[in-house]
């Protein structure tokens, strides 16, 4: 690799694509006729190249991104700007004489090969592979031709194909009625060479510009782009996965997503749904959900529907796309009777009574009290505000009247008799409405004026004119209709009656739905976060918190940042999860007091102190002394659910990293985080989980299966971070793909 990464292709020029073909890159050519030079365009802007190259490239909008498009059709423009911005914000960088105004091309000769803008980050232990890594021209260029790429390949893209992992998840929780499920397991290869192949030749068939596929090229050669497909890399935000790596898996996955909706329209027209509303009909369906290189696939139909659908994927995966693909790990399951992982997450089909249980009596009679409660204390509102009006209303009528005895006059420019009519109004029909509400009100006066009805007698009624008691009979209508109080037994047996018949009305239609509809549950895989939970030491063998020493020699505010970098990514990536509960303790409690254990061991002091000083809620005094809060309160996180609609922060292995603070006096060094050029900085070494455990991370019976890791290579590497930088890493803010990994500094 250090032999390929000295050798210099000087024969290739670097051409960015834009939305359309571009010009060719190869032998020096004639120059253009002045009709087709293109017209002159102003370099990016810093802000031009930070937007371009901070962009979320896990999210699958590129609208915004539409107008730096046609700047990227001249690259020399773009690489320009791209080493200026460089040079100011990294001033440690090279600088290169400054290119003729009438010759554009001299600053794309400065990456005219990848491998010259690639450092090489050697590992602290022998054993251990090193890890290639591109300066920040060289990200750039990378990020402009993902955008490029984007905005040919997005709009052709499967609408199953998700660059979010929440997305993906809310379309697996709402598929209905799954009987049948599996994920196509691909072993753990290296994109190689034939892949390679394969995917420039999907490439070429959008985009006509040979130079560009021979600049792909060579950042695959040069390990520029580099990663392993079956992995559990892609998509977390870690510093050796590459800008380009989800374009590229995307555009080189599409064959199988061509062949998913081929065969989806296939199922769709054999099965069609019934148009008659009272038949309850189940048409067999297929669903589909590809992240990345990740597949799941679900089925309300046959097994054996379901397996000529994994033989037809798994065989274009090993026929045109030449990827080894493990068949048992991509064995069919029922989704009824057995559990699939998907992104970190298990699935499987329950009844909606199962996801939605009706109360128990425990609750119905919890809830009963709560809501006498609730009406009693409204009503003890209500009777104080009453209270309070009279007494004002009687102070302002004896105010008055006492001047009006002196003998006082009151002018007024309106005539307020209507308005107080109209008050009074109000007033009485809400005391009338009120007074006949109470039963006990009802009875009373019912009684007083149905007693001695000697008109009921048949020869009274006789000897009376029809007139008088046909009015009479109706006066007692009316007055047993409105008047007349429904005894208690009577109330009780109706308020019985009409709960029975509510009872009812839902248990049957949650039993018509438990069997005809089939929902899907996304649950935390409970034996991995205890696991993970385990691994970093934020619990001991008997599952209760613990501190962590290794973080004893850092500052109480990065023991509490880092902390609360490891609870907020938890409960952005598992807030999804109907277990979501479990998560809330596990960061709520296990979290938050091995946190105070860690800073109670730092200060010996005992726990009850720690928490005395830094109060439940973890505050910690910034430099200007002002408390703040950066661990998740224990509202905050009694309030979190599913309710953000945005994608989490990739998970780029905050478990597995810790960043020491080293004494050292030296500030001249700049901030590495792009586009900062703040010179105030702090010298942090990293140290990885992993490397401290000697533990490899590819070994699943001894790490945590489906948890990343970051490169070995990061290990004890020294970067200088602003104080907003280094807090923002901490908290998972940014993450290492925003840091220039090649500037690291050497402290020895």
């Amino acid at each position: 690799m250090l032999l390929r990464l000295a050798h210099s292709r000087a024969h290739h020029r670097l051409i960015l694509p834009a939305s359309r073909a571009l010009s060719t890159a190869s032998a020096p050519a004639p120059a253009p006729a002045p009709a087709t030079t293109p017209p002159a365009a102003p370099p990016l802007s810093a802000a031009d190249l930070e937007l371009l190259l901070r962009r979320g490239h896990y999210s699958a909008s590129t609208r915004r991104f539409h107008s730096l498009l046609p700047l990227l059709s001249h690259p020399s423009l773009l690489l320009s700007s791209a080493l200026h911005l460089s040079r100011r914000a990294h001033p440690s960088l090279p600088t290169p004489p400054q290119p003729p105004p009438t010759a554009a091309a001299a600053a794309a000769d400065a990456l005219s090969s990848p491998s010259s803008h690639l450092r090489l980050l050697i590992p602290s232990r022998l054993k251990g592979q090193p890890l290639p890594f591109p300066t920040l021209p060289l990200r750039l260029a990378m990020r402009g031709a993902a955008s490029a790429l984007d905005a040919v390949f997005a709009p052709r893209a499967a609408t199953f194909a998700y660059r979010g992992r929440h997305a993906a998840v809310r379309y697996v929780r709402s598929i209905p009625s799954a009987t049948w499920f599996f994920r196509v397991t691909i072993q753990r290869q290296r994109f190689g060479p034939r892949h390679v192949r394969r995917l420039l030749d999907a490439i070429s068939g959008k985009v006509d510009d040979p130079g560009f596929l021979e600049y792909l090229n060579e950042l695959f050669v040069s390990d520029a782009v580099a990663f392993e497909l079956g992995g559990c890399e892609l998509g977390r935000g870690l510093p050796q996965e590459s800008e380009l790596t989800a374009t590229l898996v995307n555009i080189f996955f599409d064959p199988v997503d061509r062949e998913l909706m081929a065969v989806r329209e296939e199922v769709h027209k054999k099965n069609p749904r019934m148009k008659d509303d009272n038949v309850l009909h189940t048409p067999v369906r297929v669903y589909a959900v590809r992240y990345l290189d990740d597949i799941l696939v679900v089925t309300s139909g046959s097994k054996m529907l379901t397996i000529e659908i994994r033989d037809r994927i798994i065989a274009v995966l090993e026929r045109d796309l030449e990827v080894k693909v493990d068949r048992l790990g991509s064995s069919i399951h029922s989704a009824v009777s057995e559990k699939i992982e998907f992104l970190g997450i298990e699935f499987q089909a329950v009844l909606p009574s199962v996801l939605h249980p009706p109360m128990s009596e425990k609750a119905k009679r919890a809830r009963k009290k709560y809501l006498k409660m609730k009406a009693e204390k409204a009503q003890e509102l209500k009777n104080a505000r009453e209270t309070r009006r009279k007494k004002l209303g009687l102070k302002i009528l004896n105010h008055l009247f006492k001047r009006v005895r002196r003998g006082e006059e009151f002018e007024f420019d309106f005539r307020i008799e209507n308005e107080v009519q109209l008050v009074f109004k109000d007033w009485a029909e809400a005391a009338v409405a009120e007074y006949f509400k109470s039963q006990e009100h009802c009875e009373y006066w019912h009684r007083l004026l149905a007693s001695g009805d000697f008109l009921s007698l048949a020869r009274v009624r006789d000897q009376l004119p029809p007139a008088l008691v046909d009015s009479y009979d109706k006066f007692q209508e009316a007055l047993d209709r409105f008047l007349m109080p429904m005894r208690g037994h009577d109330m009780a047996e109706e308020e019985e009656r009409l709960a029975e018949e509510e009872e009812e009305k839902e248990y049957e239609k949650r039993t018509v739905e438990d069997l005809t509809e089939l929902k899907m549950r996304a649950n935390v895989p409970i034996e991995l976060v205890r696991k993970a939970v385990k691994l970093a030491g934020f619990t001991n063998s008997m599952g209760r918190p613990r501190p962590i020493k290794l973080l004893l020699c850092l500052d109480d505010a990065d023991i509490i940042k880092w902390y609360a970098g490891v609870g907020r990514r938890w409960l952005d990536f598992f807030c999804c999860c109907r277990n979501f509960k479990m998560v809330k303790t596990v960061v709520s409690y296990h979290l938050r007091f091995s946190c105070f254990l860690t800073l109670a061991e730092k200060h010996e002091c005992t726990k009850r102190q720690a928490i005395s000083h830094f109060t439940k809620d973890l505050k910690v005094a910034n430099d200007d002394g002002v408390a703040e809060v950066h661990f998740p309160t224990e509202r905050e996180i009694k309030m979190m659910g599913d309710k953000n609609l945005s994608d989490p922060k990739p998970v780029d292995g905050a478990l597995t990293m810790m960043l020491v603070r080293l004494a050292v006096d030296d500030t001249s060094h700049p901030c590495l985080t792009h586009f900062c050029a703040k010179t105030d900085t702090v010298i942090y070494r990293i140290r990885l989980l992993q490397n401290r455990l000697n533990v490899d991370p590819l070994n699943e019976n001894k790490w945590v299966h489906g948890l990343s890791a970051i490169h070995e290579s990061l290990n004890k590497k020294c970067l200088s971070l602003c104080s907003m930088h280094a807090s923002d890493l901490l908290l998972g803010k940014i993450t290492l793909q925003d840091i220039d990994c090649t500037q690291f500094v050497d402290v020895e």
